[in-house]
């Protein structure tokens, strides 16, 4: 039986590792244990995801459902997995403590905090308090018995102020404040995050690639330096894509074209068997 502790070590090594490496995100049992069929080496929760399967929009879940839904992702494979800890479920730096404890009780081996606040007017807490709860929250992991991987985030180009310059300052803060990794979801090109890269000494998480101009190959993010590619919301994305337009087929034409994209039962249930297993 694969624990949490082996996890967690597993989870560094990828970080310590010479190369990068893919951390999908599943929204469900069902999707973590193909990902984890497939091949992958960790997992990471996506918060949008598993809002969208609840019926809810993104930020509309608690802290409580989200430790839920972990707790029932980490039982489901023996890959690590992190969590998309939103803000912390609070702004005081005890919230993000608490938070980092509470996912590691369900057995995470590593979570992010953002510094989106919420509010529309300021949606990024100043620079010093923002650290102020990144290192509330690495005190938090360090004091566990194993290694907890900590990932602040930068929500300049997500909900935030798009300024690069503003994002890096935040990013070196995040880093002195004690951060395992870094992560600014949404940078544009790839001298963005050649920049980035540079201008840290922390393993560096990039959403699929820029956002500008089409993605690129990730070969081109390994070459630049990038530590970890998560996917966020778009695996979760593509499939309730298809849901729709097999839906709206259906209601359009009553015809079954959708079904040449579709994958028999048989080999779901084999990828999840044998996801929950390796």
């Amino acid at each position: 039986m694969t624990t949490q502790k082996d996890k967690a070590f597993a989870f560094k090594a990828l970080h310590d590792g010479p190369d990068m490496f893919v951390i999908p995100n599943p929204w469900d049992v069902g999707s973590a244990r193909i990902l984890s069929g497939l091949g992958f080496k960790a997992l990471a929760s996506t918060s949008a995801g598993f809002a969208a399967s609840t019926g809810v929009a993104d930020y509309h879940i608690t802290r409580d459902l989200k430790l839920a839904h972990v707790r029932a992702l980490a039982a489901a494979t023996p890959l690590p997995l992190s969590a998309d800890l939103e803000n912390g479920f609070g702004h005081s730096p005890a919230t993000c403590a608490e938070t980092i404890r509470l996912g590691a009780e369900a057995g995470l081996v590593g979570g992010s905090i953002e510094d989106f606040t919420g509010d529309a007017a300021k949606p990024q807490y100043d620079i010093a308090a923002a650290a102020d709860r990144v290192r509330a929250a690495v005190e938090a992991a360090n004091a566990l018995d194993f290694p907890f991987l900590v990932t602040a985030r930068a929500e300049n180009f997500f909900t935030g102020v798009p300024d690069l310059a503003d994002t890096i300052a935040r990013l070196q803060a995040y880093q002195e404040a004690g951060a395992h990794v870094l992560y600014a979801p949404g940078l544009r090109s790839m001298d963005d995050i050649r920049t980035v890269v540079t201008a840290v000494d922390r393993p560096v998480n990039v959403l699929m690639g820029p956002r500008a101009g089409g993605f690129v190959p990730m070969a081109d993010l390994a070459a630049a330096g990038v530590k970890r590619v998560s996917m966020g919301f778009v695996l979760a994305s593509a499939a309730y894509g298809a849901l729709i337009r097999a839906g709206e087929e259906l209601m359009a034409t009553g015809t079954l074209g959708f079904l040449k994209g579709a994958v028999p039962g048989k080999t779901l249930a084999d990828l999840m068997t044998k996801g929950a297993d390796s």
